[in-house]
């Protein structure tokens, strides 16, 4: 029996008493079976075992005897969550291949039901910073690895992601790669060990490495992106600037001709047979977007629907585009409500850092948004619309907005404390209080 086998086996059936005890451990451990895949790097039994249903399903048992108060946290965000959710439900039912539309669908289902999980377990800063070190651990252990096949070799070869997951393209796991490099920031800020302070600054240049080392052209766009807008946001700019450049102009020196050559078709992207292939799904997606309300429905990237609304029929190919991925599949509403879960939860992350200031919270909101740049950046060249970690962005986005509700002190209140306070000869700095008045919200 694989050694490898049993030892995944043992570690998640170590973890199923624990999550009986504490439930929100689930949604810890379904992360991390979801975001590594472990079991997918093993050769026996372990291979095909339906490690995350079962831990899904031990997560709902231990919800329902948890006899604590729990529910989702009050956001407008949710009201439009629930109307995509509930319209990718119509358009699936509609869908030109119902039955491919229906695996998918459920495959989305669960990701969402453990992301409201998320939502309704993680009560604290603690308990989203460990699931900040699960996702960064889970994806960083195939960056980090990526990183340092990329040094050894020169660059010369492509660097993959776990088998059976979305991000086991060189594409896919170098937009998720970028999308943790600001959560490793976070950490390395927040974190007083030296020692794991000098780890996560090696993850973070072996994850960049990576990036470059997946020759991925739209990873590029994205770290282009991602290197702008974190030196606009950067309070250090002298600093930030500087060292942005020269890690740019190291890691574009270090990679070997054969990547700038495959960068240089970004400019020549009509000699580019896989940019054409692109360009006529995305043509394919608006079309069937605009002569069918419900979209074609998930799974309809095919040869019989491309024959009907593709410029070039032969050209069958995925959206490789977030943006474009909706639109084929949900139609013009479906975009609507996925762009506008996006804004209003970059809203929420930006509340944060304005209402939070010095605290971990925002903090965390300053760098999720860097992930979220990476994501509609390079994400608008791959077809990750369904990845499991902007959902769980959107819902910490959710959290740390609800765990730092403050709402002023009213005017009139201030008023009558000004006028109370000179009535009884008080200096005036206690005019009005030292800090706002902080509300717990009931939900």
């Amino acid at each position: 029996m694989p050694i490898r086998d049993m030892l995944v086996t043992l570690a998640v059936l170590i973890t199923l008493p624990y999550i009986f005890k504490r439930p929100y451990i689930g949604v810890l451990v379904w992360s991390w079976l979801s975001y590594m895949n472990p079991h997918r790097m093993c050769w026996g039994f372990a291979f095909d075992m339906p490690f995350a249903q079962i831990v899904a399903l031990v997560l709902i048992a231990a919800m329902c005897l948890d006899k604590s108060k729990k529910s989702l946290p009050y956001d407008k965000t949710l009201i439009i969550w629930a109307l995509f959710l509930t319209w990718i439900t119509i358009t699936s039912i509609f869908a030109l291949f119902p039955e491919s539309a229906w695996i998918l669908y459920i495959k989305v289902l669960k990701i969402q039901l453990v992301t409201f999980f998320t939502m309704i377990l993680l009560t604290d800063q603690k308990k989203i910073n460990q699931l900040i070190w699960v996702i960064v651990l889970s994806i960083g252990y195939f960056s980090v690895k990526g990183g340092v096949f990329t040094l050894v070799h020169g660059g010369a070869f492509r660097v993959w992601g776990p088998p059976g997951g979305y991000i086991e393209e060189n594409n896919s796991l170098a937009l998720a790669t970028l999308m943790i490099v600001p959560l490793m920031v976070y950490l390395y800020q927040i974190t007083p060990k030296k020692w794991i302070r000098y780890s996560l600054a090696g993850a973070i240049i072996l994850s960049l490495l990576s990036a470059l080392g997946s020759q991925s052209r739209g990873a590029l766009l994205a770290v282009i992106a991602v290197g702008g807008y974190f030196w606009l946001v950067s309070s250090h700019k002298i600093i930030t600037g500087p060292t942005l450049i020269l890690l740019a102009f190291l890691g574009f020196s270090f990679m070997p001709g054969s990547w700038h050559e495959r960068m240089d078709t970004i400019q020549n992207y009509e000699e580019d047979a896989s940019a054409m292939q692109r360009l006529n799904a995305w043509q394919y997606s608006i079309n069937v977007a605009s002569d069918r309300l419900t979209g074609g429905g998930m799974q309809a990237w095919k040869l019989e629907s491309f024959l009907i609304w593709a410029p070039n029929p032969h050209y069958v190919h995925s959206a490789h585009s977030i943006f474009f991925s909706i639109l084929g599949d949900h139609g013009w509403p479906g975009l609507v409500l996925f762009l506008l879960i996006l804004a209003m939860s970059w809203w929420n992350l930006s509340w944060v850092i304005k209402n939070a200031k010095g605290t971990e919270s925002a903090k965390l909101a300053k760098m999720i948004k860097v992930s979220l740049v990476a994501y509609c950046s390079g994400g608008a060249f791959l077809s990750l619309a369904y990845f499991d970690l902007p959902w769980h962005f959107y819902a910490i986005a959710i959290l740390l907005r609800h765990q730092n509700k403050i709402q002023e002190v009213p005017k009139f209140l201030h008023r009558n404390i000004k006028q109370s306070h000179r009535n009884s000869g008080q200096p005036r700095e206690l005019e009005a209080p030292a800090h706002p008045v902080t509300v717990k919200s009931s939900l």
